[in-house]
């Protein structure tokens, strides 16, 4: 399994610290919706990157088809760096999907997220343009970034 930044990952397969620029905040002083899946963005790829050369088919040919955030608290500039702890939800024969528990700098391991949110990832045949089926090797991947 791929190292954990910064703090021991507990049920996350990776952690990573995500700071909170100004120009992500919104009117109201806390981030903003559309930003915060950019934010949810740059920690899945600092995950996905650290993965290893081993796993670049995956990687490479993986899509977003869905997203869904529910927030549970407000996050604001002065709780950056944001933890987004991350893990594979459920996977299937042509997608998975990878869930987030984020929570500002501040919050105490183990509290209850200020946000949670999931992407749904199929994965296509990057010369074809189509959806491909999910190899045995890469299940394994999946299954290992899986909560016990």
């Amino acid at each position: 399994m791929p190292a954990v930044t910064g703090e021991p990952a507990a049920d996350h397969a990776f952690v990573a610290t995500v700071p909170v620029r100004w120009s992500d905040m919104d009117a109201f002083g806390h981030v903003n919706h559309a930003r915060m899946v950019t934010l949810m963005e740059e920690a899945r790829i600092e995950w996905l990157l650290s993965a290893g050369e081993e796993y670049a088919p995956l990687i490479k040919s993986a899509m977003i088809v869905h997203v869904d955030i529910r927030y549970q608290a407000q996050l604001r500039h002065e709780d950056s760096p944001l933890r987004v702890g991350m893990w594979i939800k459920r996977f299937r024969s042509v997608d998975f999907t990878i869930g987030y528990e984020i929570a500002g700098a501040a919050a105490p391991p183990g509290s209850r997220p200020a946000c949670v949110a999931s992407t749904q990832m199929a994965v296509v045949d990057v010369v074809e343009h189509r959806l491909r089926r999910l190899t045995d090797q890469e299940k394994g991947y999946l299954k290992a970034w899986s909560r016990s």
